[in-house]
């Protein structure tokens, strides 16, 4: 399994618009941060997790050049703003498979209602296929299995995803017990670490190292990153031995 980080950055991404925090004028290219996703090679198929507004930029970083499914966390802009340009994927495959929630599709189907319409379609939109992710019922794509994991972003569910030994979760909060039994013996763990001070909605620093703990992954990535954390490399050495800051176009095999 490879995964390549497409984007670790928080809402806003990095460098802020107009911010003259200095992270956000850094020179060191792990310090600049596209909006937080993941592409997922696993043999002979092709994941994204979120399609936020930098999807086309990614895209085309990455040299992907397939993708069997978009698994979405939740419908915030940051993670969903890109749908429109899976066109070029859907030219050449036809409707994209995208799975969430189905208070995500339906939020989808609202902003994006030009994509679902099945009548009088406009030629250039593109087609998707939604799929329902129900928790505690595993995703089966041909002989793939991934299981959805539910967390809270602060009063807003949100669905992570395993994919067999490698596990990705983002603006968490909070998570339950049951939850968290889904998530044993992980080869990697990705989880949001968006700041060193406490927030309503997100991970700090202490919150992620803390869950890692508990998780107990071989490694652990921290990722949804705002530029408040601090520089990279002087965040890096602060962390654990098996603990790292992801960065932009990162790509880990396991």
């Amino acid at each position: 399994m490879k995964v390549n980080f497409l984007g670790t950055g928080t809402s806003q991404g990095i460098p802020v618009i107009g911010s003259q925090h200095s992270v956000c004028h850094s020179l060191d290219t792990k310090d600049k941060r596209l909006r937080v996703s993941v592409w997922i090679e696993w043999e002979d198929k092709s994941f994204v997790i979120d399609c936020g507004p930098d999807f086309r930029q990614q895209m085309l970083i990455s040299g992907c050049q397939h993708i069997d499914a978009i698994l979405f966390t939740h419908e915030h802009s940051d993670h969903t703003a890109g749908l429109d340009d899976i066109r070029p994927f859907f030219f050449k495959q036809g409707n994209i498979p995208i799975y969430g929630h189905t208070r995500v599709l339906n939020n989808l189907k609202r902003r994006f209602d030009y994509i679902f319409e099945t009548e009088n379609k406009y030629p250039g939109s593109p087609g998707v296929l939604p799929i329902e992710v129900v928790n505690n019922i595993s995703i089966v794509i041909d002989s793939k299995k991934i299981i959805p994991i539910n967390v809270m972003h602060g009063n807003l569910q949100v669905f992570g995803y395993r994919f067999d030994n490698f596990a990705y979760l983002t603006d968490v909060k909070s998570i339950e017990s049951e939850e968290i039994d889904k998530l044993k013996n992980l080869e990697v763990l990705v989880i949001n670490a968006l700041r060193e001070e406490p927030h309503n909605t997100h991970f700090n620093l202490q919150e992620a190292l803390d869950f890692i703990t508990i998780v107990q992954p071989k490694k652990a990535y921290l990722t949804h990153i705002s530029h408040i954390l601090g520089f990279h490399e002087e965040v890096q050495k602060k962390l654990p031995n098996n603990v790292f800051l992801a960065y932009d176009n990162l790509i880990i095999n396991i």
